[in-house]
């Protein structure tokens, strides 16, 4: 696995809108560039980035302009500006041997998931999950979001379960902040495993299944001694396309060396037959422990996740904790 340097302060960080451009919310974006900034980083940003449009430009714009970043000597890390839907759409665009011969860390959420988990599992690149560059845009910034920071700069940090949740949206009218104690489920009463950490956003994952992207069977053949830790982002996919989807990638052998799985909250729940999310995870994952309800993804607090890194996973009486070693 290839760990590229950290950026240290007066670093460069280059941004880029490989899905959404921020047009819509410079305000709350101009305030995450100052914390940025703040912190000692110097910033970048690419052409299109602040275009107000679900597309940061055309699919090739878009390619072109993530590789741009890679091939700058002076850019030390890479950061997408925000998610969106349309990020799919520029895979053939991106220069995939300009990103594996200048490795660099790129950072990003949710709709990125497509070009953070393809480079870690095709090209044995590390790649960081949890935040975009417009995540910081809060003051004072939380704890969570402190952590996601020390990670990006290569400090060792142990994350915890966290004693408050959001019930609603952080974009909603009436967010409120954490309001909700927090309590992680499992199958198991008690979890102590490490593994090679890999996931991302579901609703993402499930369309890279079967395509050129997919290089799992070949990224758990090269790790299969060190065993997975997958870890996976529900945006609002129903209990039965969650369930369809874990049951695909189990047909699909992705699951194979699995020691464990670890599932977020789900910002937008849904079911069209009654089927509860707890019933999709037993049905699909019956003989692999997992943690469900987790800080993981779209929901207020969460973690920061480092693919293809080995995790070390605890979990005991609803709470639980995860760090990272890379080697």
């Amino acid at each position: 696995m290839i760990y590229p340097s950290f950026p240290k302060k007066h670093d460069l960080l280059g941004i880029c809108a490989p899905s959404a451009g921020v047009g819509h919310k410079e305000e709350s974006y101009d305030l995450s560039i100052a914390t940025l900034e703040s912190k000692g980083f110097r910033i970048m940003e690419t052409e299109h980035v602040r275009i107000n449009d679900p597309r940061g430009g055309t699919a090739e714009e878009r390619g072109q302009e993530l590789t741009s970043l890679f091939l700058n000597k002076e850019v030390a890390a890479v950061l997408a500006a925000a998610g969106g839907d349309f990020l799919y759409e520029i895979l053939p665009y991106i220069n995939w041997n300009a990103l594996k011969n200048h490795p660099k860390w790129m950072a990003g959420a949710s709709d990125p998931t497509s070009i953070l988990f393809t480079y870690t599992t095709k090209y044995d690149v590390a790649t960081i999950y949890g935040f975009n560059a417009g995540s910081f845009d809060e003051d004072p910034l939380p704890s969570y979001l402190i952590q996601a920071l020390n990670l990006l700069q290569g400090k060792q940090v142990i994350q915890r379960t966290s004693e408050l949740h959001s019930s609603k949206p952080s974009f909603a009218d009436d967010y409120a902040g954490p309001d909700t104690p927090t309590e992680w489920k499992a199958n198991v009463k008690s979890l102590s495993v490490s593994g090679r950490c890999i996931g991302g956003c579901m609703d993402v994952l499930k369309d890279l299944i079967g395509t050129t992207y997919d290089s799992v069977k070949r990224f758990i053949r090269r790790y299969e001694a060190d065993g997975f830790i997958w870890y996976f982002d529900n945006f609002s996919m129903s209990a039965e396309n969650f369930y369809r989807t874990l049951l695909q990638m189990r047909y699909a052998g992705w699951f194979e060396h699995t020691n464990a799985i670890l599932i977020g909250r789900v910002l937008f729940p849904s079911s069209e037959t009654g089927m509860s999310y707890h019933e999709a995870i037993t049905r699909a994952l019956p003989d692999i422990p997992v943690i469900y309800e987790a800080d993981i993804g779209h929901t207020v607090p969460s973690f920061t996740m480092i693919n293809g890194a080995l995790a070390t996973l605890q979990y005991h009486n609803g709470k639980g904790k995860i760090s990272f070693k890379l080697k």
